[in-house]
């Protein structure tokens, strides 16, 4: 057995002291643990952004489910990478240390967290383009998964980062994580989770801030992104989940959610 890095050893005491902090971001839990990625057409007629590997990605995406991001090409344009969903994949998460989830970053603390100031503080930031994401709503008493997407049904994308990898073969990889904000006054997102939770909402970015955004190098420049999107410009309705195949579940355990670096 390889002896721990220096780096593992301070992921795995980090850990311990932070999960006070951990149930203090439980409302995290259930904020946008899936969505809708869009295909290679829209990828290049939409958001004009080619993806140059042969990868495929599912039509929904989980928790390490590879999904395409869009990065600034450094050349003036935009291209499309293939990742894994969230920041941290499981295969990267130290030994000793339970698997948590990384799928989503909070803006209020996206610049101290283990798991993501790198990325911020680098500016590596990233767009993840979808057609819907999925919300429970309890105004029932009962949770009820809820798609939401763009009232003109048109696929959108949200802010996001991203980080390379380089794997045991030598080979490099991509991961990436989206970002939140509170939306405890928003008129839509308001009314999912639990009513006692705190409310998140995915950072939409409108689609003329798209190149702003993605080369943002100034980090108070880049918290001006990190708003709420307009109630009326997003719809809502109930979707109940579909049942996900052997195969396609093949692999996927349950991670321990929340914020946890």
């Amino acid at each position: 057995m390889e002896p721990l890095t220096a780096e593992c050893i301070g992921l795995i005491l980090q850990s311990a002291r932070q999960r006070a902090q951990q149930r203090k971001v439980e409302s995290e839990i259930e904020m946008c643990v899936n969505y809708l990625p869009i295909s290679r057409k829209t990828l290049v007629e939409t958001f004009h952004a080619p993806v140059s590997t042969d990868v495929d990605w599912p039509d929904e995406a989980y928790q390490d489910y590879l999904a395409p991001l869009i990065r600034h090409d450094g050349q003036g344009g935009r291209e499309s990478l293939v990742g894994s969903y969230g920041m941290v994949p499981k295969q990267h998460i130290p030994p000793g240390v339970k698997r948590f989830s990384t799928v989503n970053a909070r803006s209020e603390t996206v610049g101290q967290l283990r798991s993501y100031s790198r990325a911020w503080k680098r500016f590596d930031f990233c767009l993840v383009p979808m057609q819907a994401f999925y919300e429970p709503n309890w105004e029932t008493g009962e949770h009820i998964r809820y798609r939401i997407d763009m009232t003109d049904k048109s696929p959108f994308a949200v802010a996001g980062l991203y980080r390379q990898w380089e794997e045991a073969d030598g080979q490099l990889s991509f991961s990436f994580t989206q970002l939140t904000v509170n939306a405890d006054e928003h008129p839509l997102m308001k009314k999912m989770h639990r009513i006692d939770d705190e409310k998140r909402s995915l950072v939409i970015v409108p689609p003329e801030d798209y190149d702003a955004w993605l080369t943002c190098r100034n980090p108070e420049e880049a918290r001006s992104f990190l708003r709420l999107f307009p109630a009326d410009l997003m719809a809502a309705r109930p979707e109940p989940k579909a049942s996900r195949s052997k195969k396609e579940g093949a692999g996927q355990t349950a991670p321990t959610t929340g914020d946890l670096f």
